[in-house]
């Protein structure tokens, strides 16, 4: 990329924010500890970078990593290994309304989150996150498509709520989307981890977006191509392959942040994008950032100069 200007504005559609990992997930916990590392479902793992000593993973530390890589805005989505984040997630919001679009998560684990989902979209959320794949339970499945997540549902779709959504490997869900996306057509609807690419019949998640409020976000990617490494070309051809099913019109990209660059820089998680001879300039324009700024409804995005490194 060097010093060149970019004649459109980078948004990344999936990253995460915290100040503290406390919670369980399937009775196992997961604990902030030291040097970047948590705790981790019996297992001691580098959560974050590990000279995030203190185990935060604040909206600062994140804007500073925007700002570095000139990404303008990010939509901060949640999981259950990092709790239920709404309460921080709020004050960024209000701290910091052009440069962060946050969703809100119920606790869908058990009955009750209708109301929680209404409490959350009448608090000023414009999105709810559901963590998906993480519905499988030991006492049993939570459907996507059962009475009081349909409900929920033509809630969110009265009133213009986007649901932003990790599904399980392949097509396991995707049967309860159709019925879904059926029933709430104008249910604005983003699909996370590019569809669990790297994992049978991922096609079938992409193919959802061919309904016309649909997205598809590239959120984690670079994990799922991890084995690869820089410059991810499987990743590339990924896309590519998803464009072809359903345009690059429906396809945004996301970092998953600050997992990922626990291997690799924030910058690293769209250069690939840049510089591959893969994909035209309007096709990396589109899936870069236009897409997502119409899809989240981003105005005023900040325009960040290029900063030169020391090692150029």
């Amino acid at each position: 990329m060097g010093g060149e200007r970019m004649n459109f504005k980078i948004i990344d559609a999936h990253s995460h924010l915290w100040l503290r990992q406390d919670t369980e997930v399937n009775g196992l916990p997961i604990r902030t500890l030291k040097n970047g590392r948590s705790l981790f479902m019996g297992e001691e793992r580098q959560m974050i970078p590990p000279f995030m000593i203190d185990g935060k993973n604040s909206a600062e530390v994140f804007l500073s990593n925007m700002d570095y890589a000139q990404v303008s805005a990010a939509v901060v989505t949640q999981e259950y290994i990092d709790g239920i984040q709404n309460d921080y997630l709020t004050e960024v919001k209000n701290q910091y309304p052009n440069r962060f679009f946050v969703c809100g998560m119920c606790e869908f684990r058990k009955p009750g989150y209708l109301q929680q989902a209404k409490e959350l979209i009448a608090a000023g959320f414009e999105a709810i996150k559901i963590p998906a794949h993480r519905l499988f339970l030991k006492e049993g499945r939570v459907m996507l498509n059962s009475p009081e997540m349909m409900e929920m549902f033509h809630y969110m779709e009265e009133h213009d709520t986007i649901l932003s959504i990790d599904l399980a490997d392949g097509d396991t869900q995707v049967q309860e989307m159709k019925e879904i996306i059926q029933e709430c057509p104008r249910l604005k609807i983003a699909i996370g981890h590019f569809g669990m690419v790297t994992t049978r019949n991922w096609q079938e998640q992409i193919k959802l977006a061919r309904n016309k409020h649909v997205m598809i976000e590239s959120g984690g990617i670079t994990w799922l191509f991890n084995d690869e490494f820089y410059p991810f070309n499987g990743a590339v051809n990924a896309i590519k392959e998803a464009a072809d099913l359903v345009g690059i019109e429906k396809l945004m990209w996301g970092s998953d942040y600050p997992r990922t660059i626990t291997a690799i820089t924030y910058k690293m998680s769209y250069d690939f994008i840049l510089k591959t001879k893969e994909l035209t300039p309007e096709e990396k324009e589109l899936f870069l950032g236009r897409n997502a700024e119409r899809f989240y409804g981003f105005t005023n995005l900040i325009t960040l100069p290029y900063i030169k490194n020391m090692s150029e």
